[in-house]
C-alpha cells in the first residue's frame, strides 16, 4: 500500500506530468485566435459596422498581450491562484458577451463591450504565464523545446476549439462564444493544482531525449491530422457521425502524451523527488562568515549541480551525498587558489536574475523588444487581415487560409524552439540567431504578398506563419537565458506587449490607411466608369462595395513596408547575437574543464 501511495505521489510530482498538463491548458488558451469566427456573430447580433468590429479586435489584441498583472501575481501568489484568476476573467468576460448576444442581458455601449472582450481575452495571459513559468523552472536545461511546444499548442488552440465546435453541430452560432467562456474555464480549474514548479531533479536526463522526440512526433501528427480534417470538411460533405469520429481522434492525440509520466513513474526504477535532491539542506553557518564566503558557496554548489556526472544519480543516497561533499571540498580549494571564478554580485549580469526594472535599463532587452515588435507585429497584421488580403486577390474561401496559417504558426513555434535549442546546445551560439532567420523568412513572405504572384497565398501564409510562430518560442527562451528565471513572468509579459504595439503600427496605421486610400480611389474610378450605367438602369453603388479594395495594389505598399521592417528586425537580432556571444559561451560552452576535471 505504501509503495502504491509513493508511486502516486511521485506521479503527481513528476515534472513531465506538469508539462503535459500545461500542454492541455495551452490547447484551449489561444481563444484570441477564434475572434475571426466570433466577430461575425457579434456584428450581426448587435448591428456593428466593420470599424466597430475592428475596435473590438484591438481590445482583443491588448487583452491577449497586456499581462503585467498576470506576471506580478505569478510572483507573489501560487500559480494555481493565478490560473484561477485567469479562468474567472475568461468566464466573466466572454460569458457576459454571450448573455448580451443571446438577449439575456441588456446591450452595452461599444466601449463597455471592448472592456468585456479585453477582460475575457486577458485571462489567456494568466494561462500562458503559469504554463511557461512552471515548465521553464522544471526544465531549465531545455527551455527552447519547452517554450516552443507550449506556445505551439496555444497557436493551434484556435483550430482545436473550432473542431470541437464543429462536433457540437448547432445552428446557433452564439454557442461558440458560450463554449469559449465555459470550456477553457473548466479545463484550467481541473488542472490548476497540477501545473506548478515541482521539486526533484531538474537537469537533463537520458530519458528526456526520447520523451521530447515522442512529444514532437505527437505534435507533427496533430498538425498533419488537423490539416487533413480541415480540407476534408471543406471539400466533402461529411456526416455528423464522421465529424464526431474525427473530433474523438483529435482528443485522443491530445491525451496521448500522458503516457510519458506514466511510464517514467510506474515502469522505471526511478527515485522519488525527495531522493533526487542532489544537495543537502544548507547548514546553519557560523555568525562570523563573510558575505563573500556565502556567495562563493552559492556559485560552487551551482557548479556541482551543473557539472556532476550522470552516473552519480544512480548511486545510493548516502554514497551520493558523500561524493558531493568531496566534490564541494575540491571546488572550495580551487576557488581559493583562483581556479574557479566566483561571481561578484554588485549587480546582476546577463545570464543572472534581473527584475523588470533592472532589465528595462539594458540595451539587450530593448533590442529584443524592438526586434520582436517589428517581426511579430508584421506577422499579426497579416493574420488579422488575411481575410481581406485573400479577398482582394480573388480567393473566396478565406477560412482555409486562416486555418492554414494557424497550423504553420503551430509548426513554427515547435520548429523554432527545437532549432534554437540545437544552436545553443550543440554550438553554444546565441539563440537570437534563430530569430534573425525567422525574420528573413517573414521578409520573403511579405515580399510574396506584395508581388501577388500565382500561389502567393499558399507560400505567403507558409512563410509568415512559420516565422511568426518561431518568434514566440525563441524570444521567451532567450529572455529567460539573458535575464534569469526568477522574474520570468514579469519579463515575459512585458515582452508580449510588443505584439499589439507592432500590430497597432502596421495594421492600425499603415495597412488600414493604405487599404482605405486604395479603396476610395477604386470607388472614384468605378463611379466615373459606371455613371452611364447607373443613369440607364437606375442602380446605385452600396457603401460596402464602394469601400472594398480589389487587386494586388490593396496590400502592395504595406507588404513592402513590412518586408523592410522585418529586415530591420533581422539586423537588430544580429546585433543582439554579437553582444551576447560571451553570455552563451559561458552558459553552454566548453569552458569548464577545471570543474569537469575535479568531478572526474
Amino acid at each position: 500500500m505504501a509503495t502504491v501511495q509513493g508511486k502516486l505521489s511521485s506521479f503527481f510530482n513528476n515534472r513531465w506530468l506538469v508539462f503535459v498538463g500545461a500542454m492541455w491548458i495551452q490547447s484551449c488558451a489561444g481563444i484570441g485566435y477564434l475572434f475571426g469566427s466570433i466577430s461575425p456573430v457579434i456584428k450581426s447580433s448587435l448591428g456593428y459596422n466593420q470599424r466597430q468590429i475592428a475596435t473590438l479586435g484591438v481590445a482583443k489584441d491588448l487583452g491577449d498581450s497586456i499581462g503585467f498583472l498576470a506576471g506580478t501575481l505569478s510572483e507573489i501568489l501560487p500559480l494555481w491562484a493565478a490560473l484561477l484568476v485567469g479562468s474567472l476573467q475568461n468566464f466573466i468576460g466572454y460569458g457576459w458577451v454571450w448573455l448580451i448576444i443571446t438577449g439575456r442581458a441588456p446591450p452595452l455601449p461599444l466601449w463597455m463591450m471592448c472592456i468585456l472582450i479585453f477582460i475575457g481575452n486577458n485571462g489567456e495571459t494568466y494561462f500562458n504565464t503559469a504554463a511557461l513559468v512552471s515548465c521553464v523552472q522544471n526544465f531549465p536545461k531545455s527551455r527552447g523545446p519547452i517554450v516552443g511546444i507550449l506556445k505551439g499548442f496555444a497557436g493551434l488552440s484556435g483550430a482545436i476549439l473550432t473542431q470541437v465546435y464543429t462536433m457540437i453541430h448547432t445552428p446557433d452560432h452564439a454557442t461558440l462564444i458560450f463554449m469559449v467562456a465555459v470550456g477553457p474555464t473548466i479545463i484550467v480549474i481541473m488542472l490548476m493544482f497540477i501545473v506548478r514548479p515541482v521539486g526533484g531533479h531538474k537537469q537533463v536526463r537520458s530519458s528526456d531525449s526520447s520523451s521530447f522526440v515522442f512529444v514532437y512526433t505527437v505534435c507533427l501528427l496533430l498538425a498533419a491530422y488537423l490539416m487533413v480534417v480541415m480540407l476534408l470538411e471543406d471539400l466533402v460533405d461529411l456526416s455528423h457521425a464522421v465529424t464526431i469520429l474525427f473530433t474523438a481522434v483529435l482528443l485522443f492525440l491530445l491525451v496521448v502524451p500522458i503516457v510519458i509520466p506514466l511510464l517514467l513513474t510506474f515502469c522505471t526504477n526511478g527515485t522519488s523527488p525527495d531522493q533526487e535532491s542532489l544537495l543537502a539542506a544548507p547548514q546553519k553557518g557560523e555568525a562570523g562568515k563573510s558575505e563573500q564566503s556565502s556567495e562563493q558557496q552559492e556559485v560552487i554548489l551551482s557548479e556541482v549541480e551543473d557539472e556532476k556526472p550522470r552516473e552519480m544519480d544512480l548511486l545510493p543516497a548516502s554514497e551520493r551525498q558523500k561524493r558531493i561533499a568531496q566534490l564541494q571540498t575540491k571546488l572550495f580549494q580551487a576557488a581559493a587558489v583562483g581556479a574557479v571564478r566566483v561571481k561578484r554580485r554588485k549587480g546582476p549580469r546577463r545570464g543572472e536574475d534581473f527584475t523588470l526594472m533592472q532589465a528595462l535599463i539594458k540595451a539587450d532587452f530593448w533590442l529584443l523588444f524592438i526586434s520582436l515588435m517589428l517581426g511579430s507585429g508584421s506577422g499579426l497584421t497579416v493574420i488579422d487581415n488575411l481575410g481581406q488580403m485573400s479577398q482582394s486577390l480573388g480567393y473566396e474561401e478565406t477560412h482555409v487560409y486562416v486555418s492554414m496559417i494557424s497550423i504553420w504558426n503551430f509548426l513554427g513555434r515547435i520548429g523554432g524552439g527545437y532549432i534554437s535549442e540545437v544552436v545553443v546546445r550543440e554550438h553554444a551560439y546565441p539563440r537570437p540567431i534563430a530569430l534573425a532567420a525567422a525574420q528573413i523568412l517573414m521578409a520573403i513572405g511579405h515580399f510574396f504578398f506584395a508581388m501577388a504572384w500565382p500561389g502567393t497565398m499558399y507560400i505567403g501564409t507558409l512563410l509568415i506563419g512559420l516565422g511568426y510562430g518561431a518568434h514566440w518560442s525563441i524570444v521567451p527562451a532567450a529572455a529567460s537565458e539573458l535575464f534569469g528565471l526568477k522574474n520570468f513572468g514579469a519579463l515575459y509579459n512585458f515582452l508580449t506587449a510588443a505584439n499589439p504595439a507592432g500590430s497597432l503600427i502596421f495594421s492600425g496605421v499603415i495597412a488600414s490607411g493604405i487599404y482605405d486610400y486604395e479603396a476610395e480611389q477604386q470607388h472614384k474610378n468605378h463611379n466615373q466608369q459606371s455613371l452611364l450605367g447607373r443613369l440607364l438602369y437606375g442602380t446605385s453603388l452600396g457603401i460596402d462595395e464602394a469601400l472594398k479594395c480589389e487587386g494586388a495594389v490593396c496590400f502592395f505598399l504595406s507588404s513592402l513596408i513590412m518586408c523592410a521592417f522585418c529586415i530591420v528586425a533581422m539586423i537588430l537580432s544580429l546585433i543582439l547575437v554579437r553582444r551576447t556571444k560571451i553570455v552563451y559561451a559561458n552558459l553552454y560552452g566548453k569552458n569548464t574543464q577545471v570543474v569537469r576535471a575535479l568531478v572526474s
